[in-house]
Order: structure tokens, then sequence, then C-alpha cells
């Protein structure tokens, strides 16, 4: 019982402080929360973005239309700028990072319909899973606060209360990923808080798994080949100008296989201004190069 009074109290306690400091992002459509880092800054998932301006909801009933300064999809992490009053920014936490087992409380605030306080423990550690873009974001914190759907971008804290992860992909029944909030995320947000948006090269294509590759080539008779399926070309993107269309099997990238979205991204990322494609379309070989976004 004695055990039970302490979380209630600890609970309590963090609605009064961290909770001043969770705010609602976006209405109606595309909800989330996010949290106050500094003065005039909201940190939040970037999948919760949808526009240049998002509406921010505070602990108070207080709203306001917040200037998004930095996004970076493939981290899953923006930054809006907006009016916090005298709000306390919340306290990180130093860059150890949290093992299994350690406490922790998840706030929220989906689409500023009220504040969510819960209690768990971290599960799980170095945790990885797929961004907006598909890429792989890994070194993710696991923990069994449940939280609402619209909870993601809302902060994970520890029972000083400072900051240790935002959460940002729910895994189903009671689990919940979050970024964990060391120097390497804090030095991340300083830079989109400054405008500082990174640039990262794209094709411009939707992208189906390998096996889903060769139960179509399968399908419709021709020999099955390890690649991405590109399942749509975006007009007017690098992969367009190249020639890219629907149905290609992308099988190599850079001299790299791509049996992977990883591999994709990974040649992607090595690539300098333009990447040698591999391309298989029906039973036909063709190699491509694409100019870089």
């Amino acid at each position: 019982m004695q055990a039970l009074r302490e979380i209630q109290e600890s609970v309590r306690d963090v609605t009064e402080t961290v909770g001043r400091a969770v705010v609602g992002i976006g209405d109606r459509w595309a909800i989330g929360s996010g949290v106050v880092f500094e003065a005039g800054k909201v940190v939040t998932n970037a999948h919760n973005i949808r526009a240049s301006e998002v509406a921010v909801s505070f602990h108070d009933g207080r709203s306001a239309v917040g200037r998004v300064t930095g996004t970076d999809i493939e981290g899953d992490v923006a930054v809006v700028e907006v009016d916090t009053a005298d709000i306390e920014p919340v306290a990180w936490a130093d860059d150890q990072r949290p093992g299994v087992g350690t406490p922790v409380f998840a706030l929220s605030n989906p689409g500023g319909r009220g504040l969510r306080v819960t209690f768990g423990l971290v599960s799980g550690t170095d945790r990885s899973f797929r961004g907006p873009r598909g890429h792989r974001i890994s070194g993710s914190l696991e923990h069994t606060a449940p939280l609402l759907p619209g909870s993601s971008g809302g902060p994970v804290v520890d029972l000083d209360h400072r900051l240790i992860g935002i959460n940002t992909n729910r895994l189903g029944e009671g689990f919940y990923l979050a970024i964990p909030a060391d120097d390497t995320l804090r030095s991340r947000i300083g830079a989109l808080g400054r405008g500082d948006t990174p640039r990262r090269p794209r094709l411009g294509v939707g992208i189906a798994p390998a096996e889903v590759a060769r139960r179509l080539r399968r399908a419709v008779g021709l020999d099955e080949v390890d690649g991405l399926l590109v399942r749509e070309v975006e007009e007017g993107s690098p992969a367009a100008a190249a020639g890219l269309e629907q149905g290609d099997l992308i099988v190599e990238a850079g001299g790299r296989a791509t049996g992977s979205f990883d591999d994709l991204h990974d040649a992607l990322r090595a690539a300098e201004g333009s990447v040698e494609l591999k391309l298989m379309r029906g039973a036909e070989v063709r190699t491509v190069t694409v100019t870089l976004a």
C-alpha cells in the first residue's frame, strides 16, 4: 500500500512540474503532443507536422499558432517556435541512457485534449523502428507506460522529472518507443530551432519491400529477383527525371545490392550528388543515373 501511495504522490508531482511544459500539437485530423524544451521552443515528432504552421495548445487552455523552424523527417523530430509565456522548460537528464527497469513517467496532451500522465518501466533499449520515410531509427527506448493515440512527441521523464526521451512510435498494447534525449538529440533539435533543417538525398519514390517484389514477379511469370519494387514515382522528383517508372525493380544502388530499405538508404547517404541504379523492368536490365535532390 505504501508503494502505491508513493507512486500516487510521484504522479501528482510530475503533473504539477513537467505537466505545464507538455503541449498539444495540431487539431482535428493530425494530432500529437510536444514539450517545451526552451523558452519559445517546442519539440515534437516530425510526423505530427503537416505544414509550416501548426496549432499549439497549452495546459491552461490557451492556444496559439506556432511556426515550424525545422523538421528532420528521417529522425522524426521537429521544432516549433511559439509563445510559451512563463512555462518552465523541461529539464534534461545527463547523457547516460537509462537501463531496463528504470521507472519512467510518460506525459502527453493529444491535440490539446487534456494532459495524460502514466507510469511504467523501461522494458528495452537500443530498439529500432521505421521512420516516416522508411528510414530505420535505432537506439530507441522501449517502455511500458500506456499512452493514447496522439501521444507521440510527448516527453518521457525519470523519477527526478528529467527528460530521457521523446515518445515517437506506438507498438500496440502497452508499449511505446521513445527517441533517447541524449546529447545527440539535444544538438539536433538545437539546430532545428535555428532553422537548420537537414537536407538528405532522396529519390522521390514509394517502395515496396523485396518479398512483395518476389511475389508479384512470380505471379506474372518472371524470375524471382531480390530488389525493391517501385510502387509510385513522385511527379517532378529526381527519380521521375531519370526515367524510373512504377513497377521497376531496384536491384542495385551505388554498386550495392538492395535487398532491403536500409541498403537503399545507406547507398543514398553515401552518394555525392548522384547515384547509379541498376533496374529490372520486366525481364530487361537497365542502368540509370539519378541526380539527387
